[in-house]
């Protein structure tokens, strides 16, 4: 029997776009925060790296309580919707400051940096994120409609990453140059986060909640502990964790790559462009694959040919052969594709796996996993990035680097993916909570 539809194109290609609006903010901070505090602030890589990690140790309790806030939620909104869409004015907020560093001593820099930081990814990012990624599972009962969801908002995400990472530079000096042209850029992002998140937000309803998976009232702990005790939602965490520590890696280093190795930094929108059009690609088809072959299969079989493409993408940086590189990147964005567009579906499905095991309904917790794992594993990638430039001996201050300081750049963005990309693999070798699914079910009738 065909499944119930509940959503048409348009309110799918909206719930997508509030990926685009969040990562106007994470994605910006992610890919030039580092580079704005060394090179324009005169700050040391080595100490926001570890100010980054630190803050993150917040992340792990506000991603879990956000997440069980959202599921003892009851308002004319929704659920989920009404954290969606208050969060974002703070957001946008933080992101201003984010980039307005005060002319004062280091250490009310470090201070100041710190503190807007950790409201921003720890508090703001996160209440916006968890429900965002909440309200896939509140606006459908429709499994391939999840699928689609998961598609349509990677894209938008990856249309965000690829737009900031081409425009980031040239705003920046079209603006003023230096720490004033990263500030209007701040303010011009801040604008589009909240436009489109409101547009996100406004253009989707929740499901009344008779029909959708009410959530039990439960303890925090107890929920946190239903979440430990789900092997899958483990695995999914430690997906979210190491792809999110390679992409703190590579976003962070990636200008200082382009800018000090290749000696163009406007190859970033290049290189950001030859990974990220193919990955829509990939995207695109999965939701056709998954239902022909399932999640698992297709995972596992992508994820495997993407880590083999990061051997010839070595080879062709040794000799800096850039359109060999592009071309590389985009083969292997294409195998990254399936993972990406399901991901979200496959949280659904971990989710479901709760309630047939243990009969409850703990949505928001579960969903918890990808921002728990976007911030936890995106601050330790970050802050590594910061910790590997400094023992290079990195200085943003100096036109010319040390060659050791050249050597780990280049280490940090061609060799580095492809210990995380196998990594990733392995731990898809172990999701098949599809079939999982299935046999409890099948024991049930």
């Amino acid at each position: 029997m065909e499944e119930k539809k509940y959503l048409n194109l348009g309110q799918k290609l909206a719930y997508g776009s509030g990926d685009l609006a969040s990562n106007f903010a994470y994605t910006f901070v992610s890919g030039f925060v580092l580079m704005y505090l060394t090179n324009s602030v005169g700050l040391n890589s080595a100490v926001i790296g570890t100010l980054m990690l630190v803050s993150k140790l917040f992340d792990g309790f506000t991603d879990v309580m956000f997440g069980t806030l959202i599921d003892r939620t009851h308002s004319r909104m929704g659920k989920a919707r009404p954290w969606m869409f208050w969060s974002t004015f703070l957001l946008a907020a933080c992101l201003i400051l984010q980039f307005t560093v005060p002319h004062a001593s280091k250490t009310i820099q470090y201070a100041y940096f710190f503190i807007v930081y950790t409201l921003m990814n720890a508090v703001f990012y996160t209440a916006n994120n968890i429900a965002y990624s909440t309200l896939s599972a509140l606006i459908t009962r429709n499994g391939n409609e999840r699928v689609q969801l998961g598609a349509f908002r990677f894209v938008f995400a990856l249309i965000a990453a690829m737009s900031i990472s081409s425009l980031t530079a040239g705003f920046v000096e079209k603006f003023g140059g230096g720490a004033t042209g990263w500030r209007n850029v701040a303010i011009l992002y801040a604008v589009i986060l909240v436009v489109v998140n409101t547009i996100a937000v406004l253009s989707v309803k929740e499901i009344p909640e008779e029909e959708a998976l009410s959530a039990e009232k439960q303890s925090f702990l107890k929920n946190i502990g239903h979440c430990i005790h789900n092997r899958y939602y483990l695995i999914i965490l430690g997906i979210y964790i190491a792809n999110n520590m390679l992409a703190g890696i590579t976003q962070g280093v990636g200008i200082y790559y382009m800018m000090y190795v290749l000696g163009n930094p406007s190859l970033l929108g290049l290189f950001s462009m030859a990974g990220m059009l193919p990955m829509m690609l990939g995207i695109m088809f999965t939701p056709m694959l998954v239902k022909k072959y399932g999640m698992f299969k297709i995972n596992k079989i992508s994820l495997f040919l993407a880590s083999i493409m990061c051997v010839p993408f070595m080879i062709a940086a040794k000799f800096q052969a850039v359109y060999l590189m592009a071309a590389f990147s985009a083969i292997r964005g294409i195998f990254l594709g399936p993972l990406t567009g399901s991901l979200n579906a496959l949280i659904a499905e971990t989710a479901r796996y709760s309630y047939l095991k243990e009969k409850i309904h703990i949505e928001g917790t579960m969903f918890s996993c990808s921002s728990m794992g976007i911030k936890l594993g995106g601050g330790i990638g970050s802050a590594l990035c910061g910790w590997l430039l400094a023992a290079g001996g990195f200085d943003g201050m100096k036109t010319v680097q040390a060659a050791g300081a050249l050597n780990m750049i280049s280490v940090m963005y061609t060799v580095v993916p492809l210990v995380f990309y196998v990594l990733i693999f392995i731990l898809t070798l172990f999701l098949n909570v599809e079939e999982a699914n299935r046999r409890i079910e099948q024991k049930m009738n």
